[in-house]
Parts: structure tokens; C-alpha cells; sequence
């Protein structure tokens, strides 16, 4: 049992306690205005932002986060892997920090609220307990994580894995298109990568994090619930496939002695699908792009590339889909005469929420007068890192219209966006008060 659920009953009877909905404490407009502000940074002319981790864009928005953490009265600073910290001290220095936080980097013309929302809800609450004069037995520390989407050097969650475990074997000396290393993205951010061990984490220095999200998905804004409460955070397995053909003059070579790698890629592509709806369940596979060569009309198909991700909230889900997809590649290379290799690149691991901290944002949530709903997390989040240090783990969602996220069109309500910061500081109080 971890920490969070040893304390649910009491965290529970507190929150139960004000159950009465009570005078809204964050101040929704303020952190409509922190949302457009931060959306000037990387802003796109068709709405929405480019604003890759470890970019120009980037370093810009850190910069202006930075004076805004400050003016919020936050001790700031920023660790080796480039994540930036505010803290707040507490009265009782033998007590262990709560942290929150979320990230502000992007996709390739993304949206203004993935990242940002948590971000900036964990912002305007600092700036309400300044309000407030509050004072709080725990230290409170907000957090913005370098590099959650993985744009850039392809690999995702950074500053929250390099906070929980440390870096991949080669990460930091990986160049990205222009030759740049990690590294040097992070001299750039003023940090020293040598020092990189410096970013981890002690769990038990860290009573709990909470992180404010965007669903991402539609089943909040269907259901017109208010307030999703995550149950888990999915497992991602990412596969690089290969298929080798043979190259050939498209004219010439009779259809039925083709090896044709492009053709066994489009139906490894449906086997993907196949697979991954054979049995009950939210799992999910995706297969993102295709890279075919030579690449020329009147060639035959002789190599093929493409990526396959695995999605679950189980580890043997994961695996028996992985499984089976490649017993599917297998057959299908073998009836086209085409070698077909699947090699595993990536993984993050499921991650759970803690129970305890489920319990507090539900009834954290109701007693403000919102609806909710418990809901795993279809997209990874930097609270999947710490959970998998050992550090109790808890995430609040907020609607997104319509499900759409990753594109400009992502929208949430600045209503939504402030009832879950609302929720964050409710629950944070709560947490508090043990």
C-alpha cells in the first residue's frame, strides 16, 4: 500500500468534511491570461503553436515563465535536465514536498492547452496562496518538465524521465536533423549536462505529484462530465519494422513474381488493426507514417519502413498484441517472398494512480459541485516517470472539445481549464492538511 492510500480515509474525511461547494479560490480570468500569453510564444497564423521542446520558441517561453514563477513569489530554479522548479516553503522543514506541474513544449502545430493547462493551473495557484498569504505545513513545488512530447531527438517525457531514472544509454550525445547533440540543447538552456544525475528525484523526499491535464480524448466532453479522474496512464511500445523486397522494373516483372515490400506493408498496416481489435478493451496501435524506396513510379516497392505503436493500461495486453502482430508480420513476409524485421525502440511502462489520490480528487471534485468520471489516460504524461520511481502519483482531467488534441483546433473551455485548477488547489490543501 502506498503512501497516498495509507492516507486516503483521513485525505477522504477531510475532504468530505467542506463538502458544501465553497467560493471558487483561483481566479479563472488570470489564468486565461497566462494560457494567451504563453500561446504568443511559437504561434502559428491558422491558431494553435510550434513550440518543440528544445527549440528557439521554447527558450523564449522559459524565459517569460521563469519572471512570472518569480513574481508569484517562487524560489526558481531550473535542474540539469532543464526542467524549471518553483518552490514554496512550508512551515514543517522534516516534511516531504508536494509536487505539481505539467509541461509547456508542443507537437509540430499543436494546440494551446495540452501541457499548458496543468502548467499554468499549477502557476495561478502558486499566485492565489500569495494572495491568500497562505501558509502551508508541506513545501509546495511546481514543476514544468523539459521535453514532454519527444519531438525532438524522438524520445519523449525527458525531464521527467531524467528526474526519475536518468538517461538512456547515447541519449544525450543523439543529434537531431541539424546536427545538434541533446547535450549542447541543454548548454543552451544554460544547464550542464555532465551533471545530469543531479536532476533525479529522492521519492522519499516527495510525498505525492499531481498533474493537470487536458483529456485529450472525448469521453469527458461527450458525457459532459467536468472532472476526469485518472485511473492509470498507458503503457506505449513503439516498433520500427522493416520490409526487404526486391526492386524492380514495374513494366517488366510479372505481377505474381514480385517482391513487392510496399504490398506486404499495407497489409501488415491492416494486420495492426486487426490485431489490436481482436479481443475487448480500450488497447490501441497506430501505424504513423510510411518511408518507401526507391520511391519511384515505375520501380516495384524493393524496402519499406514504418513504425508500430502499442497502447494499454496492462503490460501483458501490451505484449500479447505485440505478440501477435508479429506473428502476423512474419506470415505475411513469408506468402510475399519479403524479409520483415520488428525490433522494440521505445517503451514507458503502464503507470497507476495512486487509489488514495483518486479518492481525494473525487470527492475533492464533488464537493465543489462538479461532476466527475474515472478514466484512464490514453496519452503519456510526465507523471508516468515519477510514478514508476515510486513517488505516489495522481492526475487531474478537463474536457477537450470534441476529443481533438495534438492540432489547432484543440480547445477546452477556460471554464474547465479553471474548475480543474480549482480542483488542483482544492486537493493540494487537503493533502496539506495531513
Amino acid at each position: 500500500m502506498t503512501r497516498a492510500a495509507r492516507l486516503g480515509a483521513p485525505i477522504l474525511a477531510v475532504a468530505l468534511a467542506g463538502a458544501a461547494p465553497a467560493p471558487v479560490h483561483v481566479d479563472g480570468e488570470r489564468l486565461k491570461g497566462l494560457l494567451l500569453a504563453l500561446a504568443e510564444f511559437g504561434k502559428n497564423p491558422e491558431g494553435g503553436v510550434t513550440r518543440v521542446g528544445f527549440s528557439k520558441e521554447d527558450q523564449a517561453a522559459r524565459v517569460w515563465l521563469v519572471e512570472r514563477m518569480k513574481e508569484a513569489g517562487l524560489d526558481v530554479w531550473v535542474d540539469p535536465a532543464a526542467n524549471i522548479h518553483g518552490r514554496r516553503a512550508g512551515t514543517d522543514v522534516s516534511l516531504p514536498v508536494i509536487l505539481f506541474g505539467s509541461h509547456i513544449d508542443s507537437v509540430p502545430k499543436g494546440g494551446n492547452f495540452d501541457g499548458d493547462v496543468g502548467s499554468m493551473g499549477a502557476l495561478e495557484l502558486m499566485l492565489t496562496l500569495r494572495d491568500e498569504k497562505a501558509v502551508t505545513r508541506h513545501p509546495f513545488e511546481m514543476v514544468v518538465w523539459s521535453n514532454e512530447e519527444g519531438v525532438h531527438y524522438g524520445k519523449g517525457v525527458f525531464g521527467s524521465r531524467m528526474a526519475a531514472r536518468g538517461p538512456d544509454p547515447g541519449e544525450l550525445e543523439a543529434k537531431d536533423e541539424e546536427g545538434v547533440a541533446l547535450a549542447e540543447w541543454l548548454r543552451r538552456y544554460g544547464v550542464d549536462p555532465a551533471r545530469i544525475a543531479e536532476a533525479r528525484l529522492d521519492p522519499r523526499r516527495v510525498a505525492s505529484y499531481l498533474e493537470l491535464h487536458i483529456e485529450q480524448g472525448g469521453v469527458l466532453h461527450r458525457g459532459k462530465v467536468q472532472i476526469g479522474v485518472v485511473q492509470g496512464i498507458v503503457g506505449i511500445d513503439r516498433f520500427h519494422v522493416s520490409l526487404e523486397g526486391f526492386a524492380n522494373h514495374a513494366g517488366t516483372t510479372p505481377m505474381a513474381e514480385r517482391r513487392d515490400a510496399l504490398v506486404a506493408a499495407a497489409r501488415l498496416i491492416l494486420a495492426v488493426r486487426e490485431e489490436v481489435m481482436a479481443r475487448p478493451g480500450r488497447q490501441v496501435g497506430n501505424v504513423g507514417f510510411v518511408q518507401v524506396l526507391p520511391g519511384a513510379p515505375n520501380v516495384v516497392p524493393g524496402s519499406v519502413r514504418l513504425p508500430v505503436e502499442l497502447r494499454d493500461l496492462k503490460r501483458e495486453v501490451m505484449d500479447e498484441m505485440a505478440a501477435r502482430v508479429r506473428a502476423r508480420a512474419e506470415a505475411i513476409g513469408k506468402e510475399a517472398g519479403v524479409t520483415v524485421a520488428m525490433e522494440r525502440y521505445a517503451n514507458d511502462e503502464p503507470a497507476l494512480t495512486d487509489p488514495g489520490l483518486q479518492d481525494l480528487i473525487e470527492a475533492t471534485s464533488r464537493g465543489a459541485g462538479y461532476s466527475t468520471l474515472r478514466l484512464p489516460s490514453g496519452a503519456g504524461h510526465d507523471a508516468q516517470s515519477l510514478g514508476r520511481a515510486g513517488i505516489p502519483i495522481g492526475m487531474i482531467f478537463v474536457p477537450s472539445k470534441d476529443g481533438i488534441s495534438h492540432s489547432p483546433r484543440e480547445w477546452t473551455e477556460w471554464e474547465d481549464a479553471a474548475r480543474g485548477a480549482e480542483v488542483l488547489y482544492r486537493v493540494l490543501r487537503a493533502l496539506d492538511a495531513q
